[in-house]
């Protein structure tokens, strides 16, 4: 496990990839299995299952998401197995129903070191940026 600031914006990174891309495998492996979301649009939760069924299906699209690691504020908690990324991005979201949406948010990442080290977002939560 690495507790360091770039290791950790690098698992970031790849969450906000793989939902660009649509990587239902990635999100898998990067997600804990309690996983558990708090959307920025409307504040409902969504859990891992759904988080994956969702994009699998490509009902929920991210056809563009711009974050800003430079100014991601990054901390370690404990004994260092647990890193908090409290950062700002601009998305473009499509909705299941086919809304869509873009926002600028900053959001808060809780990860979890696994056994073997490698980190799991378990919870993720957006704010929107209003002017």
């Amino acid at each position: 496990m690495s507790t360091d600031r770039a290791t950790l914006l690098k698992h970031d990174q790849s969450f906000f990839d793989a939902l660009v891309a649509g990587d239902h495998d990635l999100l898998k492996e990067l997600l804990s299995d309690d996983f558990v979301l708090v959307g920025v649009e409307d504040g409902a939760l969504a859990g891992k299952g759904m988080i994956l069924d969702l994009v699998a299906s490509g009902s929920l699209r991210f056809p563009r998401i711009d974050s800003f690691p430079d100014e991601a504020v990054v901390r370690f908690a404990g004994d260092g197995s647990v890193g908090i990324v409290v950062g700002r991005t601009g998305m473009n979201v499509t909705n299941p129903d086919g809304t869509s949406f873009s926002a600028g948010s900053r959001y808060t990442h809780v990860y979890a070191a696994g056994p073997q080290g490698a980190w799991h977002l378990i919870s993720a939560q957006g704010t929107t940026i209003t002017a």
